[in-house]
This record gives C-alpha cells, sequence and structure tokens, in this order.
C-alpha cells in the first residue's frame, strides 16, 4: 500500500516513458495503476508519443533518432509546464536509445533535474546492432522482427491492421537499426540498465555495456522472460523502478 511518506513537497517524480518499435504511448497506461499501489502519487507517468500511430496515425513517423528527439523534447516540456521538475527516463530496444539521447538534452534544459536514466533490451550505444530486418519485403521482414524479439503482436496477424501499423514499424526499425550516438560521453546521472534473463537478442555482456555511459551510480538487473518481458512482467518492471528512484 502507498505511504504518505513516499510524497515529496517538490512534487512527483515524472517517469517519461519511450515506446519500443511499433508501440505507442497507451501501452504504459497501465503503468499508472502500478505505480499508484506501489508509490502513491510520488511518481507520475509520462508516456511520449511518436507519430505515425495511435491519435498522430496520420503524421509520417520518424527514420531518424535524433529528428524524433527534437521533436520529442518540445512535447515533454509541454507536457510538464512551467516550474521546476524532476525527471526519470525509461526506454526498451527503440525507446532506450531514444531515452540516452533525450538523457543527454534534459541534463543541461532549465528548470529539470534528471534523476535517473532506465534503459531495457538494447546494448551500450556504441555498439550498435549487428542484426538488420530494414529493406527486406514485407513478410522477411517481419519474420526477421519475430525472431529478434521472440514476440509478435496479434495485430500483425490481421491483414488490415498490418497494412495500416507495417509502414512504421519499418520506419521504427530503421530508425534503431541506423542510429549513430550523438556523444559517447558518460551520462551525469545514475542509470540502470534492465534484461529479460532469457533474452536472445541483448545479451548479458550486451546490457552490462551500458556501464560506459554512466557517470554516477550505475546497476545491472534482470528480471524473467526475453526481448519482450515487459509485455507480461510490468509489475515486477515497475517495481525495479519504483525501488530506484524513490
Amino acid at each position: 500500500m502507498p505511504t504518505d511518506d513516499l510524497t515529496d513537497p517538490a512534487g512527483p517524480i515524472k517517469l517519461v516513458c519511450l515506446p519500443y518499435a511499433g508501440a505507442g504511448a497507451s501501452f504504459y497506461r497501465p503503468w499508472t495503476a502500478l505505480t499508484a499501489a506501489l508509490a502513491g502519487d510520488a511518481l507520475e507517468i509520462v508516456p511520449l508519443q511518436l507519430p505515425g500511430r495511435e491519435r498522430l496515425i496520420d503524421e509520417e513517423p520518424y527514420r531518424d533518432v535524433h529528428e524524433a528527439v527534437d521533436g520529442l523534447l518540445p512535447q515533454l516540456c509541454e507536457r510538464l509546464g512551467d516550474g521546476e521538475h524532476r525527471v526519470a527516463l525509461f526506454g526498451h530496444s527503440l525507446g532506450a536509445v531514444l531515452a540516452y539521447e533525450l538523457a543527454h538534452r534534459l541534463v543541461v534544459e532549465p528548470g529539470i533535474e534528471l534523476v535517473h536514466l532506465f534503459v531495457s533490451g538494447a546494448p551500450h550505444p556504441g555498439e550498435g546492432r549487428e542484426q538488420r530486418a530494414t529493406g527486406l519485403s514485407d513478410d522477411e521482414f517481419l519474420t526477421r522482427v519475430r525472431e529478434f524479439a521472440g514476440y509478435s503482436h496479434p495485430a500483425l496477424d490481421d491483414p488490415e491492421m498490418r497494412e495500416m501499423l507495417l509502414p512504421t514499424l519499418r520506419a521504427d526499425v530503421e530508425m534503431h537499426e541506423s542510429y549513430v550516438p550523438s556523444t559517447l560521453l558518460p551520462l551525469d546521472a545514475p542509470l540502470t540498465v534492465i534484461r529479460g534473463e532469457d533474452d536472445a537478442l541483448v545479451d548479458h555482456d550486451s546490457a552490462a555495456s551500458w556501464n560506459k555511459a554512466s557517470g554516477r551510480d550505475f546497476d545491472h538487473v534482470e528480471v524473467p522472460g526475453g526481448h519482450m518481458y515487459l509485455t507480461e512482467s510490468a509489475p515486477a518492471l515497475v517495481g525495479v523502478i519504483v525501488s530506484k528512484v524513490l
């Protein structure tokens, strides 16, 4: 049960959540109840939306991480509003590199204190991704993505939904596979990398390599599941996050 002593007079920490490839902001909606149960009003979920999905389905998706962050930063600042804010970031797979790049922007953003970066399902940005799906035919692309993730969203089995979702998923995968980090300087904020212990795409050492990105406290946590563990192990994941920021 949440307790009153978790509430800080400075207001709740904003947990800003970045989507993985093909996902929208609504994926993180159930986390609101999870954080309320564990942290009361001390932690607030703030999911950011990329174009090409959900309410922004008609907008052209990004194909470049840095252009995406250029769009996400003003979206976040608008969501936060005026005043002083404490912010933590979480991102999985593609979301991890978006969170990493956004973190480097936030450490110099007036009025924002970056209290923690959580990255999941990705190697250190300097390592890049060896496996590729960009440029394949639709069927080969989806097969490769399923192999990467060990998971496929049921919507991709419906021909009409697949036609609607595939362009954005392709753009997201291209954005991730072509990503080159803006900097490899250590981030001036605590960093925790989280990995599904059975993840066949990102092994233990690749996840641990994030220690090179942290100039402050670093931790490596493994939770049950494969690459897409967060679709089934959200309570365990949110528990890790709450334990680190409160």
